[in-house]
């Protein structure tokens, strides 16, 4: 039996978003490298048992294989869309630590700007969920496995 709807994350609006995600990713990661290494350190926690430095540039490792990977990994594209989503929360503590310490980085120099900073933490997990179709394939596969959708059970008296 086919299904006339799309694969997850399959639709243009969504290879287009994913596209702009991934290459913001690669251009972040680069800069996590070069040129923004320094401001990137604003964002490490100084209570991170790791060296700052280290942090940086791992991170920027980081995003430079996600941001290949939402470009090139269309096959993985769900999977790559969790562990994007996963990344931008395990690094929301250092937008919090530099919110709430006061640390100045890319033009956020006042708590107006820190926090709106903030808000849109949560807008990249919910475009990496939705432009990879991860969102969508996990309803999916929740439902297939809810007792309301197995077919085999049957009301006899």
């Amino acid at each position: 039996m086919t299904s006339d709807a799309p694969s997850p994350g399959s639709t243009w609006p969504q290879r287009i978003a994913r596209w702009l995600l991934g290459a913001a990713l690669l251009f972040a990661g680069i800069g996590h490298l070069t040129y923004g290494r320094e401001e990137f350190l604003a964002q490490v926690p100084p209570w991170l048992p790791l060296d700052g430095d280290f942090v940086v540039v791992a991170s920027g490792v980081v995003e430079i294989a996600l941001g290949l990977s939402l470009l090139v990994l269309g096959r993985w594209r769900v999977w790559v869309g969790w562990a994007t989503a996963l990344f931008f929360l395990a690094i929301f503590p250092g937008n919090i630590a530099q919110f709430t310490e006061g640390r100045d980085g890319f033009g956020l120099d006042t708590d107006l700007a820190r926090g709106i900073r903030l808000l849109f933490q949560p807008v990249l997990v919910a475009w990496a969920l939705w432009s990879t179709g991860a969102w969508r394939a996990w309803r999916t596969w929740r439902a297939r496995r809810s007792p309301a959708a197995d077919t085999s059970a049957t009301m006899e008296p």
